[in-house]
């Protein structure tokens, strides 16, 4: 078993900061070369507090911040227009960072890429959907309305 320390969100082992024991090949293949951890040390402790410390200046303050986000998120749609073909396929597929972006356009707030989850690839125009996870409790959808870019 490896002592880590996390950099980064992964899913279902912890946040940034957390000091997680995981086994050796998760680490040593997984983890470590992705950057979403390093190993942990004695002299590890100050780098946890400094990873917490910015984990929460990113972080939305409260509980109730969240569910006003996740109220305005819910009423508004969000309108993402990318390149696409002659039958609405697109030419790639619509990120995380997209999705930040569009959002902050709309003017419904400053959404972190790394929260939001994307279920099914959206690869097409039209209608699709989002998680967002804007606190340890709340859980956001955001309708994405995607629409093919203007020449």
């Amino acid at each position: 078993m490896s002592k880590l320390i996390l950099t980064n969100e992964v899913d279902g082992l912890g946040s940034a900061g957390d000091v997680v024991e995981v086994k050796d090949g998760y680490a040593r293949n997984y983890l470590i070369p992705q950057g979403f951890a390093v190993a942990w040390t004695r002299g590890g402790e100050k780098q946890v507090a400094q990873i917490r410390a910015a984990r929460e200046a990113r972080a939305i303050a409260t509980h109730d911040e969240a569910e006003a986000l996740k109220a305005k998120l819910a009423e508004g749609k969000v309108k993402l227009a990318v390149k696409a073909g002659a039958e609405g396929r697109l030419f790639g597929s619509v990120k995380t960072a997209d999705i930040a972006a569009a959002v902050s356009e709309a003017g419904l707030g400053e959404l972190d890429k790394r929260k939001i989850t994307i279920p099914t690839a959206i690869k097409t125009v039209g209608e699709h959907e989002a998680l967002v996870r804007l606190h340890d409790e709340v859980t956001a959808v955001i309708t994405l309305q995607v629409v093919a870019l203007k020449k």
